[in-house]
């Protein structure tokens, strides 16, 4: 009997033993030192990992590279998860890698994950524990820092979106170790309160250790105890926390927490004119109806009624009435209006209008008369007053007032010289105030 040889190709083996790789080693996480990194045009990512005493060959393709939370570098230490298999062109073994993280943050990820399987099996994440957020609250609470870029993108939101609804900002650190304290503190403090019907739990973006605080199990069991309901927002879209799982509801960002917890006001406005236009159709339709069987049953009652003939009558009586009244007003309008024409015909023949007339004329004769006195008393005051100006130039008086004297003799003469008086004369010495008389008691 001969021997029959199994003979594989080259390729047929590295087949089978990556085949054999795949699915004798379950995915696994692997710590080691980026070394001989290449970063060829397709986007895909080769480098080795190595610690002192060996190296594993890796491989990271584009897809999931561009997930990555940390830029790959050589000699970066990483914590990579992903499976073996084989390199089957070349009969390289290696590690295809799914996702990457700084190797500080392994054990972090390894409490996380110890976290989140013993609160789901409490029940904390269960579905039929969240509470549905209010389609209109009336206040809304924010438990975040007051001076982290979250906190003004959740208020610009709202703002926009529902800037009536009044907002309560629980201030809080959201890194570090005084972050959780303060947390748990806000939320049992809001629970306290009556003020907000919904809460916001949020904050930016950061590196697993920096969102730390939203993955301790206080503030997962105080999120789970609030009796308001939550919503998270902590971080970007790829990050992800207890909170988030604890949360009534997970929003990717803060700001689309924001959109989630508030109406639009905008929309519930033209909702509410919607309304309000079928409201007024609707009632306007019943009144129409309602008037319309209004109107034929008063007209049956009308045209049935024992008075519809006693009102006829009555009609008729007030017609007539009316009638005569416009004809006794008629009547008299005239009466009024010859008496006028009368008494305007009187009016323009009462010698009083002429006598007024005349008299009206007469005053304003007077008055021009007296005008033309004052006019000439005043003209002829001027001129007595220049004529007097200049005899008072030329009196002998005014000279007197500058000094000068007349001397006259005892016939009121005027002495002009000395050859007109003798010894033993009397004269006469006139000045401006008074006359002195005078004897003469020698010539010279």
């Amino acid at each position: 009997m001969t021997n029959q040889r199994l003979v594989l190709s080259v390729s047929q083996l590295n087949a089978d033993v990556n085949q054999l790789l795949m699915q004798g080693f379950p995915a696994l996480w692997v710590e080691g030192e980026i070394s001989n990194l290449s970063r060829p045009s397709s986007g895909h990512l080769y480098f080795v990992l190595k610690d002192s005493q060996a190296q594993l060959r890796c491989a990271l393709f584009r897809p999931k590279a561009l997930g990555l939370r940390i830029k790959p570098d050589n000699g970066n230490k990483v914590l990579a998860y992903g499976r073996l298999g084989l390199y089957e062109p070349r009969g390289e073994y290696q590690f295809i890698i799914e996702r990457m993280e700084a190797a500080g943050e392994g054990e972090l990820q390894r409490r996380f994950e110890a976290l989140k399987q013993h609160l789901a099996a409490t029940g904390l994440f269960a579905s039929e524990q969240k509470q549905a957020l209010p389609h209109y609250p009336r206040c809304i609470g924010i438990i975040t820092s007051p001076t982290g870029a979250a906190v003004q993108d959740i208020l610009n939101v709202l703002k926009r979106r529902c800037p009536q609804i009044p907002v309560l900002i629980y201030p809080v650190a959201v890194q570090g170790a005084t972050a959780a304290p303060q947390i748990v503190r806000a939320l049992q403090q809001a629970n306290r309160e009556p003020q907000c019907e919904v809460l916001i739990l949020a904050r930016g973006g950061g590196s697993l250790e920096d969102l730390w605080a939203f993955n301790e199990e206080s503030v997962a069991q105080a999120i789970y105890a609030s009796t308001l309901p939550i919503i998270s927002g902590i971080g970007h879209e790829i990050d992800f926390t207890i909170a988030d799982l604890v949360a009534d509801l997970r929003a990717p960002t803060p700001s689309a927490a924001a959109e989630l917890v508030s109406p639009d006001s905008a929309s519930l406005l033209a909702r509410i004119k919607h309304l309000e236009l079928q409201l007024q159709r609707s009632m306007q339709h019943r009144l129409t109806t309602r008037h319309q069987q209004l109107a034929e049953l008063q007209n049956r009652l009308h045209h049935q009624h024992p008075l519809n003939y006693l009102q006829q009558k009555t009609q008729r009586l007030d017609e007539l009435e009316f009638r005569l009244r416009r004809a006794l007003a008629l009547k008299q309008e005239r009466v009024n209006l010859r008496l006028q024409i009368l008494q305007q015909r009187l009016q323009w023949q009462n010698p009083s209008s002429a006598i007024q007339v005349l008299q009206t004329q007469l005053q304003q004769q007077r008055q021009q008369l007296q005008r033309c006195i004052e006019q000439r008393l005043q003209s002829k005051s001027q001129l007595f007053s220049l004529q007097a100006a200049r005899l008072q130039a030329y009196s002998p008086l005014a000279t007197l007032e500058r000094g000068y004297a007349l001397v006259m003799n005892e016939k009121q003469q005027l002495i002009k010289r000395i050859q007109q008086v003798k010894t033993n004369d009397l004269i006469q010495i006139q000045l401006q105030d008074g006359v002195i008389t005078c004897q003469v008691v020698g010539e010279s």
